[in-house]
């Protein structure tokens, strides 16, 4: 017990350490801008498609759940503007977060993996490469830029899928929904709808990098390292996304 003690804080002060410089290299020369643009590409355009139909079967499905619930109450006036709400201050941020950490973190821990097992980035330190700096900078950066674009895709698309159901199917007013979806749009829902995807994309980048460094063991070490990747940037997720609510909750003066 004593032994896993020591080596769970061991793994923490490496994981921590390995996140500040690969944070702190944003600000440090050289800059890898060709490596930037590809994990860009690779994080933005690759997950694109998956985002958006996600979006816009989960916004769809709320917008009907919602108005079917609502219509019982004779309330199904109010289904674009809690559907805003959810999708703007918590369903957006965490499900294309959960769907960034499963697509593009795996990707990140097994890149960096294969890396480690075929000794590649043992060679970039005897070339005087920072590995940090060449490979874990350009993937925290990408993820810090990529994740809220495109979480305000998602939401917009969401948005636009709860529209449909609720104009087409419930025969709601579409005028009064987006009236609903623009009063909803205000200070503190935007804050913190934009605050979220940051803080998921800089857990994401670190958690994947790191488990994808400390890989050992062949191909099943491999198997193992993009598996606690996933896991542990979905626990992450879900508990940051807890913590911030909280705290913007509190922040913004609203009573729970």
């Amino acid at each position: 017990m004593k032994k896993k003690a020591k080596e769970l804080i061991s793994d923490l002060q490496d994981f921590y350490l390995l996140s500040y410089h690969g944070l702190m290299g944003v600000v440090r020369r050289p800059f890898y801008f060709k490596d930037l643009i590809e994990q860009m590409d690779y994080a933005g355009s690759g997950s694109f498609f998956i985002i958006l139909l996600i979006s816009l079967f989960i916004g769809m499905a709320l917008s009907l759940q919602l108005s079917a619930e609502l219509s019982r109450l004779g309330m199904k006036m109010y289904t674009g503007k809690i559907v805003g709400i959810s999708i703007i201050r918590e369903i957006g941020p965490v499900l294309t977060a959960l769907v960034f950490a499963g697509r593009v973190g795996s990707g990140i821990a097994s890149e960096l993996g294969s890396m480690v097992l075929g000794h590649q980035v043992d060679t970039l330190r005897v070339f005087g490469v920072d590995p940090v700096k060449k490979l874990v900078t350009p993937r925290i950066l990408s993820a810090l830029i990529m994740l809220p674009v495109l979480t305000i895709i998602g939401d917009c698309v969401s948005l636009f899928g709860a529209y449909y159901i609720a104009v087409f199917v419930s025969h709601q007013s579409g005028t009064f929904f987006w009236s609903s979806i623009r009063d909803i749009l205000i200070y503190e829902n935007v804050l913190a709808g934009s605050i979220k995807p940051f803080i998921f994309g800089s857990l994401i980048a670190c958690i994947s990098c790191y488990m994808g460094l400390s890989t050992k063991g062949g191909a099943i070490g491999l198997r193992r390292t993009t598996t606690r990747a996933v896991v542990a940037s979905f626990i992450a997720i879900i508990v940051a996304d807890f913590i911030l609510t909280r705290v913007l909750l509190y922040v913004l003066g609203f009573s729970v």
